[in-house]
């Protein structure tokens, strides 16, 4: 899933892109909700380079890149729908400096577009810790809707976290689709 967006490219991360990727996910503001925190940028670089191509069921990880510098600004996580009828997962993160600017909304809105519309996905999800008022905003504003709220079911970072899960089915994207792509 390679993906072009007004702003954005959506591609595969490059070994080169392992520090960068490690100062984003060391990141205080990001860390705190993601479930991977890289030691070192040798584990970093081991995870760009056991990336496989996106397959049924299994976690591929893109790289989020402004389109005309090239400079690797977040990464997205998806997970395609194994069997029919099961729901597509993904998770993104934007380094703090790259925040507020509208690039995770434009990268979703590509995904879900692709997703929905090209590769006939049923359904989207993602879970979401409820103290990261940014993410609830973006998945409000891409009209995702909360579809449950399970009370300190996560054991994160040491100490027992809530998880939220919003979701959005095909039918309902046409009604919030935003076309970026070229």
């Amino acid at each position: 899933m390679e993906l072009t967006t007004t702003r954005l490219l959506l591609d595969r991360l490059r070994p080169e892109d392992a520090k960068a990727l490690f100062a984003c996910r060391t990141h205080p503001q990001v860390a705190r909700f993601q479930g991977w925190r890289p030691m070192d940028v040798g584990q970093v670089q081991a995870f760009i380079a056991a990336q496989a191509e996106p397959a049924p069921g299994r976690w591929f990880q893109r790289a989020i890149r402004l389109r005309d510098s090239g400079e690797l600004v977040g990464d997205l996580g998806v997970c395609p729908p194994g069997e029919a009828g099961d729901s597509a997962e993904f998770g993104i993160s934007l380094a703090p400096a790259h925040q507020g600017r509208g690039y995770a909304r434009e990268a979703l809105q590509a995904v879900f577009g692709q997703g929905f519309g090209v590769l006939g996905w049923r359904r989207i999800h993602a879970s979401v810790d409820p103290r990261n008022a940014a993410c609830l905003a973006l998945l409000r504003g891409l009209g995702m809707r909360q579809e449950a709220h399970f009370r300190e079911s996560l054991w994160l970072h040491g100490e027992w976290v809530d998880d939220l899960v919003f979701a959005m089915l095909a039918r309902e994207w046409p009604a919030m689709a935003h076309p970026l792509q070229d």
